[in-house]
Parts: C-alpha cells; structure tokens; sequence
C-alpha cells in the first residue's frame, strides 16, 4: 500500500516496513521526518489499529498533586520549582494531600500522580509516610507517582541501594512510577538544560531497577528545544532498547517544550502543530514494543490531542483537576471526563474510561 505521494522508493518502502510491523532502525526512523504530514499520519493509523483493532480511544480520570515547588535542580524549562529557602517555597500537609485526593474520588477518580520539586528538607521517612499514609486512606487509589529525580535524589541523601528505596515505597503502597525526567536522553542536551538531573543512563538504569521489583511506569519525551531529529530517535531507541529487555513501559507520552514563564528558555519559539503530530506518528511507527502512545492534549492543547488521535495514538490522557507545573507557563488545566468524550466521539472513535493498568472500566458508545 503506497502512502506517499513522494518519488523517493526508499521512503516508499521504509514507511511499507513500519506499517508491516517490521522493525525499523535509526536512521529508517530519521528519513521519516522527511516524509509528508498526511502519509505519516495513515501510516501511524494503520499501525496504531493493528495493535488496538476495536476503534476504542481511552483516556484516565486522574489529578496530579504538586506537593512541593521547593528545588535546587534548576532546570532551564521550568516554570513551576522555588529555591528551598524562596518565600514562596512550601510543601503541601497531609491533611492537603488528602482534600485534593478525595476530590478525585468525588469525581469517579482512580489514579494520582503525587509529584514535586527535589526538596533537600525531605528525607526517605517523609515519602514511606505519604505514601502509607494515602494508600491507606484511599485503597481504591492507584498511586502512580514520584519522579525518576525525586527517587534518586532519596536514594543518594539517605546512602542507600536504589533498588531497597523502590521496594520500601512499593511496600508502603506506591504502584508505579510516571516517566518524567527523560526530556531528551543524549547528554549533549541534558548537559545544557539540566544538568543537575540524572544522566541518561541513570534515567534508564533507574527504570530497569524499578521494572525488576514490580513496579511498571511510563516513558517521555520532550522535545522542541535544542535537540536534533536524530537526537529524538536516539532517545526512542534507547526507550525500545530498554522495553526489549524488560517489557516494563506502559506507555509512551511525547509533549512539546512551553517556554513561556521560563527566562532561560524564552528565545525559543515553541514546536508547532506539525512537528508535534510528525513527532507522534513516527513514536507510533518506531516503538514497535510500546502498546500504548498518548495524545497529549494537556501540552499541546485540547484540540491538538484531538488531531493526534488520526496520528498514532490510543489514548487521550486523564481529565486532570489541576498542574501546578504547568500553570506558570500559562497553561490552563481543567478537563472534565464529558470533554474527552465528545473530543474523541467526535474524532470518530469510541471513547472509554480506563485505569493506569489500560484496563477498560467504562465504554461511551
């Protein structure tokens, strides 16, 4: 099946070979950038319905809890974080963790994302009793939360294995663990926008220690800024490359950079529209071992999400209350369940309700 309206047989076939379901390699994954917006698209749908046959696009009920903006690791492109001793610094109580979650379950909700800046002041205790804390108080709740940067940096201040940390917050009741932190992984670009950060090979190390005790997570990308086309497919292969050995990714969540509110990144011009779906279809196309690619309209905007769905993706995200992440950059969350629903029956699909396992609770036909 000819998707393109190219001259280039090379393209021809390297599109042919991903919508096959064969593998394709780095630099296959390049000369798709060169490959027009449409065809790209088709291609992605094509992939994407054979690997989800039913017509079905999920997304989650969901909130995130920012418990802390204090930070010392200074990334260029955040908006959200306060120096520890900043007056307008503050980690959240118990008793505040708690309204925000319990909203969630007003709401029918079934998963919380709790994340915040890398907070000095907080040791391995403060975590095992927030977690303990909330898993006991709302069972129901699957807790898919802390970063990648959080856990390591408590790993290091409390000089223990990172492998004993994962098991002592997966006892006290931690699920699994979102993909934040990955940006891009090629330490050209990590050097300059976070170089307080993980390196690249922490990031993945720290997954595939999480995956071997039983805790499953996501994977990400941002992209948009400083990086090259080959440093984005460097990045998905190495995510590939770590699924192939460990199978522990549930998805995979690319989001484009938002400089406003940042200083040190405003001398860029965000990533447009067709860069974003180009960027999501070729995800599609590439990570051939990832089950699921997710729209992400809390980024690149209701109706961008809703584009992406004819570009590759599954799934929708969460209907999230509230990102105090995302709210300096000027970006406004609050999505109902009856948004995403209309977004996608309108897109042509079916709309479901899902949990963090992509388990269907719900289907809106």
């Amino acid at each position: 099946m000819n998707l393109t309206t190219s001259s280039d047989p090379i393209l021809d076939r390297t599109l042919e070979k991903a919508i096959a379901g064969e593998r394709l390699n780095l630099e296959e994954g390049i000369l798709l950038f060169s490959c027009d917006l449409l065809s790209l698209g088709k291609a992605a749908t094509l992939v994407r319905d054979r690997m989800h046959p039913n017509g079905i696009i999920t997304f989650i009920v969901d909130r995130n809890v920012s418990y802390t903006n204090a930070c010392f690791i200074d990334c260029d492109f955040c908006a959200f974080y306060r120096r520890p001793r900043d007056p307008e610094a503050y980690t959240l109580t118990m008793d505040q963790i708690f309204q925000k979650i319990q909203e969630l379950v007003d709401l029918g909700g079934t998963q919380v994302l709790i994340q915040g800046g890398v907070n000095p002041e907080l040791g391995l205790d403060f975590y095992l009793h927030m977690i303990r804390q909330v898993h006991q108080r709302f069972p129901q709740v699957h807790i898919h939360s802390l970063s990648v940067v959080e856990i390591d940096f408590i790993a290091k201040k409390e000089k223990m294995p990172l492998c004993d940390v994962l098991i002592k917050l997966k006892e006290a009741g931690l699920n699994s663990i979102p993909g934040g932190g990955a940006e891009i992984l090629v330490e050209r670009v990590r050097n300059i926008i976070s170089p307080k950060k993980i390196d690249s090979d922490g990031w993945l190390d720290f997954h595939r220690t999480a995956h071997s005790v039983g805790l499953r997570s996501t994977a990400t990308m941002v992209f948009g800024h400083l990086e090259t086309i080959e440093e984005r497919l460097i990045h998905l292969e190495r995510l590939r490359s770590l699924q192939d050995e460990t199978g522990g990714f549930r998805a995979f969540i690319p989001w484009t950079l938002s400089p406003h509110g940042t200083p040190r990144m405003s001398h860029f011009e965000p990533a447009g529209g067709a860069d974003y779906l180009k960027t999501l279809a070729i995800s599609r196309l590439f990570l051939d071992n990832i089950f699921s690619i997710q729209s992400g309209w809390l980024t690149e905007g209701l109706k961008m999400g809703q584009v992406g769905l004819s570009f590759g993706a599954n799934d929708i995200g969460g209907t999230l209350i509230e990102d105090k992440v995302l709210e300096p950059t000027g970006i406004e969350v609050k999505t109902r369940p009856e948004d995403l629903i209309r977004l996608i029956k309108e897109a042509g699909y079916i709309p479901a309700q899902r949990n963090t396992n992509y388990q269907i609770l719900q289907v809106f036909d």
